[in-house]
């Protein structure tokens, strides 16, 4: 729980994390925190996921040292969503850019 009422996690028990680059303020990625990667992640100050493809905890950097380190977590006004606020140490994406959201949407990967 964070701030007065309980967060309201999914039928899995995880809740989407976008993670935000605080000084630039570019939305960075967006992964899945179950309860376990919250308290971790408050509880070290580094961005840790539940990786729903691994069935695993995972440390965001733990193989690329492209470590995050938490300045703030704010929570939605419907308790169903976080905003993680952080430092970042290297590019967010595996393929080594800054962001995830790297690819323009246009008429081929539209749905």
């Amino acid at each position: 729980m964070i701030g007065e009422n309980p967060l309201r996690f999914d039928e899995k028990g995880l809740i989407p994390a976008i993670i935000q680059d605080a000084f630039s303020h570019q939305v960075l990625m967006l992964g899945w925190m179950n309860q376990e990667a919250l308290d971790l992640t408050r509880s070290t100050g580094l961005v840790h996921f539940w990786s729903r493809s691994r069935q695993r905890l995972w440390k965001k950097g733990e193989t690329s040292g492209n470590l995050m380190q938490v300045v703030e977590i704010s929570v939605d006004c419907d308790q169903d969503a976080l905003l993680v606020r952080v430092l970042r140490r290297g590019p967010a994406c595996h393929t080594g850019m800054v962001t995830c959201f790297h690819n323009p949407m246009n008429t081929e990967n539209a749905a």
